[in-house]
Order: structure tokens, then sequence, then C-alpha cells
């Protein structure tokens, strides 16, 4: 697997990375877990100043963090000042409550004596992570588990090599241990033996379908917990009573926001019958204002695609729809600019027997539907084998809620923008993974939550009354 930074804008070459060593795989794996043993015996508050160091380190040196994440993959400057600030917000978030969060829970039992759980770091935590927010994504797995006290080995994407050593030269800098995080150039062989090594006893995974069922069944395998998020096909529902006009400000920014490469970004516009064709308009319209150009130019609103490779593969995916009986109701014209530029586009006329009905498509390209009624938008929403999140408009907030709750996502927002903050959790259910990143549910995704019963002395009384389970085998 080649590491190399290649800016999806000038197309040029910028660096190349070494793939990891055994020896590299070995000391990562020694040192991390040295490190896990040392934080058992030691209170999450021990970690809280660390952690607020490691937030203050990136807001000071935020310009060159963004400067990076646009080398590595093209997003708008400003959209990546946004991600480094984030990274900050959530890094902040878990020093000042994780140790409250895992303090230990007291439970009403009719045992003798006094039952609690305590909360226990597991081990070293493997984590794989894409390349379209490289330090978000590092960021929701590592501040949670920093303050659990689980180490963690990071492979990142092979497009983003320099965030993901910028990152954790940020941890070096600090007083954090240098094993808090440690960034490996790994090929999947690797990943497969670090997850079967016995010091590891999580994997948290961001990425694809394919990514995600090939991590989970090596996870599996030896009996790993683990974490899977795997994209979307986020719808966006607008029902009869909507605002036409705040929503339509709203729709394009949902699919357009980092060149529309986000697992939670609206890809499927589902529209009341009666505000359709101004949806359509409006949307087509807003499409066209965006200027493509440099993404350290504040003066740009459309990034580059991340790799050429990635922009092909979309291509792909449109001409393919098209063939298959999509209408193209704008764009879909090549951008003359050198970059990995992908003209916003939209299609109507998506029929069940089209690939791009069930299709993630993770570029700038909006489908949108017709609908007559309000379950019919449900029932469009819910058609789809991934479950991440999606967005509900209506006049009606209560009318939207309840619409919300009956879409089979692990987030749905009404009358709201898709937003991701270290109080709310992440993740989604059918083939969009599995488990919670962020939030307390976050914060105890790889926690050994133990059970403790104590009584003042020793005491015979759940055995005489024949309150003892015992093992049939």
């Amino acid at each position: 697997m080649a590491y190399k930074t290649v800016n999806p804008y000038t197309n040029e070459v910028v660096k190349e990375y070494p793939d990891a060593t055994a020896d590299q795989v070995e000391n990562a794996l020694t040192e991390t877990h040295k490190l896990f043993k040392k934080w058992e015996q030691e209170g999450p508050e021990t970690r809280a100043d660390q952690l607020h160091e490691i937030a203050s380190l990136m807001r000071e040196d935020s310009d060159h963090l963004a400067t990076v994440m646009v080398t590595d993959m093209g997003k708008l400057f400003r959209e990546a000042k946004g991600e480094v600030e984030l990274c900050a917000i959530i890094a902040d978030y878990f020093a000042d409550r994780g140790a409250d969060l895992l303090k230990p829970t007291k439970l009403d039992t009719i045992a003798t004596g006094s039952a609690q759980v305590q909360k226990h770091p597991t081990g070293t935590i493997m984590m794989v992570e894409p390349w379209n927010f490289p330090y978000y994504q590092i960021m929701r797995v590592f501040a949670p588990n920093f303050m659990v006290g689980n180490p963690m080995i990071l492979k990142h994407a092979s497009n983003t090599p320099g965030s993901a050593a910028a990152f954790e030269d940020v941890v070096k800098k600090s007083s954090a241990p240098d094993a808090s995080l440690v960034n490996l150039f790994a090929n999947y062989d690797q990943v497969s033996d670090i997850i079967a090594d016995s010091r590891v006893q999580g994997v948290a995974l961001t990425g694809s379908e394919r990514g995600g069922r090939s991590v989970a069944e090596a996870a599996g395998k030896n009996l790993k917990k683990n974490t899977m998020e795997l994209g979307g096909t986020d719808c966006f529902i607008v029902l009869d009573d909507t605002d036409i006009d705040t929503v339509s400000e709203i729709a394009w920014r949902a699919r357009l926001y980092n060149a529309g490469q986000v697992c939670t970004s609206s890809k499927r516009f589902i529209v009341a019958a009666n505000l359709y064709d101004q949806f359509v308009e409006k949307l087509k319209e807003n499409f066209a204002k965006v200027k493509p150009g440099d993404p350290m130019d504040n003066a740009t609103t459309l990034a580059p695609m991340n790799t050429k490779r990635a922009k092909e593969k979309l291509q792909s995916q449109v001409d393919e729809a098209i063939e298959k009986g999509a209408k193209v109701a704008y764009g879909n014209e090549p951008i003359d600019l050198p970059g990995q530029f992908f003209q916003p586009t939209i299609l109507t006329d998506v029929k069940p027997d089209n690939p791009a009905y069930y299709e993630e498509m993770f570029g700038p390209v909006a489908a949108v539907y017709k609908v007559n009624s309000e379950q019919e938008a449900i029932d469009l929403a819910n058609d789809s084998d991934l479950g991440l999140g999606g967005i509900v408009f209506s006049g009606d907030s209560k009318r939207g809620e309840k619409v919300a709750s009956q879409i089979e996502t692990g987030m749905v927002f009404v009358n709201n923008f898709m937003v991701s903050l270290p109080e709310l959790p992440f993740g989604g259910v059918k083939s969009s993974g599995y488990g919670r990143e962020m939030s307390n549910l976050g914060l105890n995704a790889f926690v050994n939550e133990q059970l403790i019963v104590t009584a003042d002395k020793p005491n015979m009384e759940n055995l005489a009354g024949g309150l003892v389970a015992t093992d049939p085998e």
C-alpha cells in the first residue's frame, strides 16, 4: 500500500511515506500495551490536563494543520480550519467531563451488600480511519479513549498520510505519553495481524462497507469488540408544509459541504409534490452559483474531490445512472481546471431498478425524488440497506419529529443542518454499521464495565437460599 500525498488541486505528488516495518508494528504494540498497564493504575482525571493541552496545541497551530489537510485531500481551507476547531472542542469536552462520566455507578440489588459497576480501560485500540475528515475522524475516537485509558494505534487512509503524521506530532508535542497514539503506515495484512494480537482489545473503523466487512471479520475471528461506521445514503425529506426558501438555502449546503464527500451528506432529497418543482429549480440555481478553484482561496466555494480515482468512480456511477433511465436536471459537465473537480449534478427520475437508487454517491451529486404523501416519503427514506443519518423539514416541528422517529437511521435532524458535536452520539444501523462514537455512549465503547458486589463480611445467605447460578456444563 503506497502512502503518499497527491495534491488534488495541482495533481502534484507532494510526499511519499515508507510503509511500516515489522519492527515498527511490534514496537507500537509493545509501547501501547506498556502504557495501558500504567494507565490501569491511574484515574482518568490524571489525563485531563494533557487532553486540554492537545486541544490548545491544535488551536495554536490551526493554520498549519488546516493547510496539511487541504494539501492531502483538497477540502476548502475554511472548512479545514473548522475541522481543527471541532477537534479542539471534542478534546476539551472529554477532558472536562470524562472523569465524571467514568465514575462507578451504584446499583439497587437484593444481593447482600452493595453493588456497583466500575469502568476500567480494556487495552490498546486499533483505529482504521478514512480521508474525508482526516483529524476529526481520529479525534472522535482518540479523545474519549485517552480519558478511558486505552492507548491507540492508527492506520489512516493512504492518501492522507500527512494529516496522520501531523495529528501524531500534536500528541508528541504535548505532555501526553508518546504511546497514547502511534501512527503506522500499515498495510491490510499488518492491520489483521495487529487486530489478532492479544494486546489489542478493540477496533474502531470508519470507512467503506467493504473495508468494514473485512476488518469486522478479523475482529470477530479474534473476539475483539469493534465499532463500525460505514457510510450512508442519507435522506433529506421536505414535507408539504415546509418553507421552500429556507429549506432551499440549506439543501445545497447539505449536499456540497466537503465537496459532498461526507458519510452523513444529504444524498437523497425526498420532496413533497407541491414543492418539488420549486425545490429542483432552486437547487439548480444554488448549484450553478458555486465557484471551483484553489481551496486555499476564500473565494472558492467548490473544492476538488480527494483523488482522481474518486472522481472517476463518481463519474462512472453517474454515467450508469443515466444509462439506466435517470435524467440530468443540472450538471454533469466537465470543469476546465487541472484539479479533480466534479460539477455539482442533480439527477431525477431515479427508479428502484437503477443502481443509483441504492448506491452511495460520495461526491457532489444529488438525487431528487417526488412523493405524494408523508408515508411515501418515510417508505422511500427507509428503502435502503444503509441507515446512518437524515434530515426532515416541516412547518410543524412536532410533525417533523414524528416523521423522524420513523426513519430507520441512527441519527435524524429536524428543521436543522446535520451537526457533529462531542455531546451527540454518532453512528448508524443496518449496513451503515453499529456502535456509537462520541457522547457518553462513545466514551463507554471500549470500557470494561466491571460489576463489584461487596458484603461487609463473608455470608452464605444466597447459597443457602438457592440463588447461586450454576453452569449446566
